[in-house]
């Protein structure tokens, strides 16, 4: 269920509420997230499954959000005798921060141009009341 800007503002964050606010991600895709970030090396889909305690294809899909978000890298890692396997490594977080601003600076330009399309629209009703009543 959506929020209302003014409930946003009166509750307490954490930086981490930023991934659920601005992304949409889910407290599952947080939990991933936090598992690859305190790994020191990338980590298989069925690894960040066993960490998280969740069957493989839930991990694949949180992991499918992540990468979609630009949170985690994926790389390909070939056998020597054929075939390959990914892994998967958390975004440098001033990269994620950057990307973060830029979609907050978008949103802000937005939101102001929706507020000046409003008052366009309805402060030509406040006149043709004024000049009702006059």
């Amino acid at each position: 269920m959506a929020r209302s800007m003014a409930e946003l503002l009166q509750q307490d964050m954490e930086c981490e509420g930023l991934l659920e606010c601005i992304h949409g991600l889910k407290q599952l895709d947080k939990e991933c997230f936090r598992v690859m970030v305190e790994s020191d090396e990338p980590l298989t889909i069925d690894d960040v499954a066993e960490q998280v305690d969740r069957e493989r294809s839930t991990a694949y899909r949180s992991i499918q959000r992540l990468l979609q978000t630009g949170f985690i890298q994926k790389e390909q890692i070939n056998y020597e005798q054929g075939g390959y396997y990914h892994v998967y490594y958390p975004t440098d977080p001033d990269q994620i921060a950057s990307e973060m601003q830029r979609m907050l600076n978008d949103w802000y330009a937005k939101m102001g141009q929706l507020i000046q399309e409003f008052e366009d629209k309805y402060e030509h009703g406040e006149d043709t009341r004024v000049a009702a009543e006059g």
